[in-house]
């Protein structure tokens, strides 16, 4: 029989989200409802209230979410009901030219689920990155459901959902920072952030963390950064160099997205190092850049799409890096939170004045 539960409901471009009931039906084909636990508060869902996204409204909110698995539909194998999960947005389809060739984190057809969540009025909800995680239950492909070790906190692991993992992930797999590398973060949200716990987790020797706000220079140094940049007090390319013997990084991430932050990347990175985009731009912006300078310098211009990762193999490892106390996934939750304080996170999120607020359910 189809559910009625509570979720945060954003109705129009702008306009302050509401906690509503809305209807989950019995899972079909594929298909598993998951009882959330915990569900971090990211900037993806503020470009959703905001338009930023599409115009499907109404959306449903929420994505970067730990809970457990209540049932399954037909033919789903892969999790059972009772799986304690992290959710993901990258359900890959196995089928797809990358899939296909090896390289399903790339996949080009993730799926989600088939069915719609409504509105008590029947009206179908567009969920969050097809999650919809800020609800006491969602319903999601099966595939979106990672199994992880049940005893780690929901609203520390969650976060590997999103933002955690392109942080991490921009490092690791895509900027593949190597021990004793030399790697720069512009932008020290929570992104950014957790880029610097991945070079850490990597070995790298000078993590370099640079921002506007002393507040996540602070917080950058309790992940790993062995240096600071405040990017308001000068030249970064220039401070960037001046810490790495003159040469530059070997691996600068972009956290930011904006083509001033990616010039300074581009132009702070050794000869043959890498850049790495994971920062999301807006339609508008424009990049210029001499194509000689492109050459000359050699190396790697990546972008880094969910952190490049593959959940069924990145999310258990990483938890598991959490458990042991080499990954310290606690220091991106600065508030837990309830399900009818979204809005009020936002007001904080936009202020700079939190890593991540964690919704508990």
């Amino acid at each position: 029989m189809p559910q009625t539960v509570r979720g945060v409901v954003a109705r129009a471009k702008g306009a302050p989200v509401t906690v509503e009931n809305i209807v989950i039906p019995d899972p079909g084909p594929g298909e598993a409802i998951v009882d959330i636990a915990a569900c971090g508060v990211c900037h993806t869902d503020l470009h959703y209230r905001e338009g930023g996204i599409n115009d499907e409204f109404p959306f449903l909110l929420g994505h970067e979410a730990a809970g457990v698995v209540e049932s399954v539909g037909e033919g789903v194998t892969d999790v059972a009901p009772g799986d304690f999960v992290v959710l993901n947005w990258r359900a890959v389809c196995g089928r797809c030219r990358a899939c296909l060739r090896g390289r399903p984190w790339y996949c080009f057809d993730t799926h989600n689920a088939s069915q719609k969540m409504t509105l008590e009025d029947g009206t179908e909800l567009s969920p969050a990155l097809g999650i919809g995680a800020f609800a006491d239950k969602t319903l999601v492909a099966a595939g979106q459901c990672t199994k992880v070790d049940p005893t780690a906190s929901p609203a520390a692991v969650g976060l590997l959902g999103c933002g955690v993992m392109a942080g991490l992930g921009a490092a690791i797999n895509t900027g593949n920072v190597q021990r004793g590398d030399s790697v720069a973060v512009i932008g020290c949200g929570g992104v950014g952030s957790a880029a610097i716990a991945g070079a850490r987790l990597a070995n790298a020797a000078t993590i370099i963390a640079i921002d506007l706000d002393d507040r996540k220079l602070e917080w950058a140094k309790g992940m790993g950064a062995t240096h600071t940049i405040n990017a308001g007090a000068g030249d970064v390319v220039e401070a960037i160099q001046a810490l790495t013997g003159g040469h530059g990084a070997d691996v600068v991430i972009d956290a930011v997205g904006r083509p001033e932050t990616w010039k300074q990347a581009f132009y702070g990175r050794d000869l043959a190092g890498t850049v790495v985009l994971v920062g999301v731009p807006t339609p508008e912006m424009q990049l210029e850049i001499p194509l000689l300078d492109v050459f000359g310098r050699g190396g790697s211009l990546k972008s880094s799409w969910y952190g490049d990762c593959l959940p069924s193999r990145d999310f258990p490892m990483l938890v598991d890096l959490y458990q042991q106390g080499r990954l310290d996934l606690d220091a991106f939750v600065t508030e837990t939170i309830g399900i009818d304080d979204v809005e009020a996170a936002f007001a904080r999120m936009h202020e700079g004045g939190v890593l991540r607020s964690v919704v508990e359910l």
